[in-house]
């Protein structure tokens, strides 16, 4: 595996992480588009991923760094993944939210977290409304087909980093 294929495939990713965050900042911003939590959660995700790929075209790892990178990026990418599918799954259906509000007197702060957090992934119903859809799709469909896309990427060349090791 030469030096170049792995900056430039890490640079390619962090260049579709900066389009795709740039799009959402444009949709946020400029159209006026209010992100609901679960938004929000998968931009963290992206953030993470395209800081790890920046670091990796610019450090320029050799086979190891290059296999913590890409698990890194997969990591990443399995979080936004998790969390654009648990939205679209919100849109299909969006009857499916419960209720986790907690007595104050009646359970410990540790379980008060648990109970925002079971909520937060639960999502609200701002995460359940389409307010936008560019060819039938909306927002989190294509944060779903960007996350599978860049997975596939990531398992691609953690397989293929493990198949030249092997070898």
């Amino acid at each position: 595996m030469s030096l170049a294929c792995s900056r430039s495939l890490f640079f390619m990713v962090f260049m579709a992480g900066t389009l795709a965050l740039g799009a959402s900042w444009y949709l946020e911003y400029a159209i006026g588009l209010t992100p609901c939590g679960l938004c929000l959660v998968q931009r963290v995700f992206l953030v993470v991923l395209t800081g790890v790929c920046l670091l990796a075209s610019v450090h320029g790892p050799q086979r190891l760094g290059s296999f913590v990178y890409w698990m890194l990026a997969l990591l990443a990418c399995l979080g936004g993944t998790v969390t654009a599918w648990r939205q679209v799954l919100l849109q299909s259906d969006p009857e499916q939210f419960a209720d986790c509000s907690p007595e104050p007197g009646t359970l410990s702060s540790s379980a008060q977290w648990m109970c925002a957090l079971q909520r937060w992934f639960k999502g609200d119903i701002d995460c359940a409304e389409i307010s936008w859809t560019l060819f039938d799709l909306s927002i989190p469909e294509w944060s779903l087909l960007f996350f599978v896309a860049l997975l596939i990427l990531t398992v691609y060349q953690l397989l293929r980093l493990v198949w030249i090791a092997c070898r």
